[in-house]
């Protein structure tokens, strides 16, 4: 998989200072108890009020946490870090924390933008920058412990290729339970995981993808697995779920229309199988055909999208450089 060179981190930072900072246009969830004062964008979230919706703005600040860690030395680095330091201000998490524990919030952005809320203090954990992880630190863990209760009660998995789905928002939700040490958010998810998907075998992968996925339901589930599991067992599990990987997941969705929104997914839905494939791909030894099959695939669905990450129609513009970033990198 092509890593993350500097200009083309140049490039994502550009971008997700614009979007960031951006608020309109804008799409506004808000669950109505009584006749609101003002809803605008920036009064109601004024740290996430960028990038078209709540979800997309706080893994936009995440793509620019991350950018800055792995390329402290970029240009944007300065801006990256002033607008850091006036949006992830005590004063201004305080607000979106009240707006959590208003009845408004009880289960605002669940579980797609909670789990990225998770990711972006995951990343800040790892920048090492004690002011604003301290500072988003009690949305954080307020978050964290709704997350955790939430996949202690539910029987079933959303297993859909967009925002509900609860693998993906697992898989990021256990990579900040591992990084911020909250070991009973972990053992939830992993016990939960465990009684959700350890019988899975022979996913309908011949049905995927739906017009509105930007996720594989096969390939997230069995990328969640892969940091759940023992390798042998991983491996075992694996062959069970998808022993044609990759299968037809080695072409990539056709979009017809990327000024549609929906359509536009599919392009987050390639850089989604680009990461999944990559990271699937080691689970067997250099040489091995499945290895270097994945790992095709996934270079094929990365080339497909990554034309679209800049300079696209905005409806994949405002999100669509968080996923190409988690495909040419790190965990989570």
């Amino acid at each position: 998989m092509t890593l993350l060179s500097e200009s083309r981190a140049g490039a994502f930072a550009r971008l997700a200072l614009a979007n960031v900072g951006r608020e309109y246009p804008r799409r506004l969830d808000h669950l109505m108890f009584a006749a609101p004062a003002e809803l605008t964008p920036r009064r109601v979230h004024p740290v996430f009020y960028g990038s078209y919706d709540w979800h997309s703005a706080v893994h936009m600040h995440w793509l620019l946490a991350r950018l800055l860690r792995l390329h402290p030395a970029l240009p944007e680095a300065r801006p990256i870090k002033a607008l850091l330091d006036a949006h992830l201000a005590p004063d201004a998490i305080a607000v979106e924390l009240a707006y959590f524990q208003s009845p408004a919030g009880r289960s605002f952005e669940r579980p797609y933008g909670w789990s990225w809320l998770l990711e972006l203090q995951a990343e800040l954990l790892r920048l090492a920058n004690g002011p604003w992880a301290q500072a988003v630190t009690p949305l954080a863990s307020l978050i964290a412990q709704r997350y955790r209760t939430q996949v202690c009660a539910a029987p079933y998995p959303v297993r859909s290729g967009s925002h509900g789905n609860t693998a993906f928002a697992s898989l990021l939700a256990l990579d900040y339970a591992r990084h911020a040490g909250d070991c009973a958010l972990a053992a939830a998810i992993e016990q939960s995981a465990r009684r959700w998907y350890a019988s899975d075998r022979d996913a309908p992968i011949a049905y995927e993808p739906s017009l509105d996925d930007f996720l594989s339901p096969a390939l997230i589930e069995a990328t969640l697995m892969r940091e759940i599991l023992p390798t042998s067992g991983f491996r075992a599990w694996l062959d069970a779920f998808l022993p044609t990987l990759p299968g037809p997941l080695a072409v990539p969705p056709v979009v017809a229309d990327r000024g549609d929104a929906k359509q536009a997914h599919l392009d987050g839905l390639s850089l989604s199988r680009a990461w999944c494939l990559t990271r699937l791909a080691a689970t067997w030894p250099e040489r091995d055909a499945r290895r270097t099959d994945c790992e095709a695939a996934a270079q094929a669905h990365f080339a497909a999208a990554l034309p679209q990450v800049v300079g696209g129609d905005y409806v994949g513009e405002h999100w669509l450089a968080s996923f190409a970033a988690l495909a040419m990198g790190e965990s989570p």
